[in-house]
């Protein structure tokens, strides 16, 4: 008997020790993805104001990336579950901005257009495909997604904090060189991942699932929430630099102020699942939603570089909080048959369409009042997304479905 039991756990630990690799892999790959991405990503809209860009035609430029990235989105994900390419599709969207970063410093305008268009389009694909091996690879070596994903926030973090350093000392026209060799990095990582064959196409057709979620009234509710929360968010991600060089602070200070908010969404990806357990979905993206109104709130008062460093602090209570709890709760309102589609559904409207309008709207405020008007307009999105959310809050407790 003891015989016969060997060769299985034999094989068990070789899979237990399989699965580790794999585990520390994909660590590895966030971690380098992060970095490249904080390097690079919070300094793509200075680099285009350097080349003659408005701040409002920067935010146009970013919109309509953001744009064509949505309307192609479909197509990796058929390319991917259709065809088994999913590590080749990871590998060239890691490279192919790598390379085409350093034609941001052809200054053609329609021709710069191209080049943010082309790096979007391959970019908006990298956390998805690599989302798709970290889920399985967590499940295998049998602990959570979030133990894989909080690299990419301590990359990200890292990756601006030395990125301020870097262009204390370089041009910004020389950040493509550290944003290539962390990319390059990243795709040796994803070609040592074993080639994904399970990937599910069971799935329903996003068309066959998206009014039904629609109907639901207390989900449209939620999506407009979650819209009017988030697309205050590129007043973050594209404009903190130029926001922040506006009111006096410099590129190392800003690395900082980068580092601090990347930083803080670890601890709330730790501690989620705890939060959700105690305050539900519903209350805690309400929560989140005024740790937003306040983020923005606290700026407008005092748009000052020490104040904008310090109210950081609240990015993991704001963004982190807020996207996992979001996530969650699209996966507790839809059946097991719509989950791909109201996953893909909060994503275009979260990322997709508030990226798209908050671009454009943050980069003309930008333009015509400054980073005062800019924290204004997002404070009082903040609070409108706040109030919304809490209609969905007060319908779930009406209904006796509070999570």
């Amino acid at each position: 008997m003891g015989s016969l039991l060997a060769p299985a756990r034999q094989t068990k630990i070789r899979a237990d020790k399989k699965a580790r690799i794999v585990l520390l892999k994909l660590q590895g790959l966030y971690l380098f993805m992060g970095l490249a991405g904080g390097i690079f990503n919070p300094y793509v809209n200075p680099l285009l104001v350097k080349q003659g860009f408005s701040s409002q035609e920067t935010g146009l430029v970013m919109a309509f990336g953001t744009l064509v990235s949505i309307v192609l989105q479909p197509a990796w994900g058929m390319l991917a579950d259709r065809f088994k390419m999913t590590r080749s599709i990871l590998i060239v969207s890691l490279l192919v901005p790598s390379f085409a970063a350093y034609f941001y410093n052809i200054k053609l305008y329609l021709f710069l257009i191209f080049i943010y268009t082309l790096c979007t389009i391959f970019q908006v694909t990298q956390y998805p495909v690599a989302d798709s091996y970290a889920v399985t690879a967590a499940r295998e070596a049998r602990t959570s997604y979030g133990v894989i994903r909080l690299f990419g926030s301590i990359g990200t973090g890292v990756g601006g904090y030395a990125a301020g350093l870097y262009l204390s000392q370089f041009s910004i026209h020389m950040l493509w060189l550290p944003f290539l060799a962390f990319n390059a990095l990243s795709a040796v990582l994803a070609a040592a991942l074993p080639s994904r064959t399970d990937v599910s196409g069971s799935s329903t057709a996003f068309t066959a699932g998206l009014w039904e979620l629609l109907r639901n009234r207390s989900f449209a509710l939620f999506l407009l929430g979650c819209f009017l929360v988030n697309q205050t968010l590129t007043a973050f991600n594209s404009f903190f630099v130029l926001s922040f060089q506006a009111v006096g602070g410099s590129y190392a200070l800003t690395g900082i102020g980068l580092l601090l908010a990347s930083t803080t969404n670890v601890p709330s990806m730790l501690m989620a699942s705890s939060v959700l357990r105690k305050w539900g979905f519903e209350r805690t993206l309400l929560i989140a939603s005024v740790a937003y109104m306040l983020r923005w709130g606290i700026q407008w008062i005092w748009p000052t570089p020490g104040v904008m460093i310090g109210v950081q602090v609240l990015h993991g209570l704001s963004f982190g909080l807020f996207y996992i709890a979001a996530v969650e709760y699209v996966a507790a309102m839809t059946s097991a048959e719509s989950q791909a589609t109201g996953q893909s559904l909060f994503n275009m409207v979260f990322m997709g369409l508030g990226g798209i309008i908050g671009n454009m709207l943050n980069g003309y405020l930008m333009d015509a009042g400054g980073p005062t008007a800019m924290f204004l307009a997002c404070t009082i999105s903040a609070g409108l997304g706040s109030a919304v959310l809490h209609a969905v809050s007060r319908r779930a407790r009406r209904s006796g479905a509070y999570s």
